[in-house]
């Protein structure tokens, strides 16, 4: 049986620089990223804003969806975000709500 998973992209301000991940577990791995507890690219240019997410059933969907994106060009991904999230607001603290 497989777990579902996330598709999620940081940045670090409205428009900024932009990372696209997948995880089972969006809370807990956004909140390392705004911990800088993660090596690479995310801690190297400061992106501990959650600008977007989407959930999947299956984390092998959700794994495909985000390899399928990273090959969009800029364009389209700020596109995805000005769909969910207009004004760039960290979207971390809705998590739990």
């Amino acid at each position: 049986m497989q777990k579902g998973g996330w598709v999620y992209i940081m940045s670090n301000k409205r428009n900024g620089t932009l990372y696209l991940g997948v995880t089972s577990s969006l809370s807990h791995r956004v909140w390392q990223h705004r911990e800088a507890l993660i090596e690479g690219f995310t801690k190297t240019y400061g992106l501990k804003r959650l600008v977007y997410y989407e959930w999947f059933d299956d984390i092998r969907n959700a794994i495909q969806r985000e390899r399928n994106m990273k090959h969009w060009s800029r364009t389209w991904k700020v596109r995805l975000i000005h769909g969910m999230n207009p004004e760039w607001d960290d979207l971390y603290e809705t998590l739990n709500q």
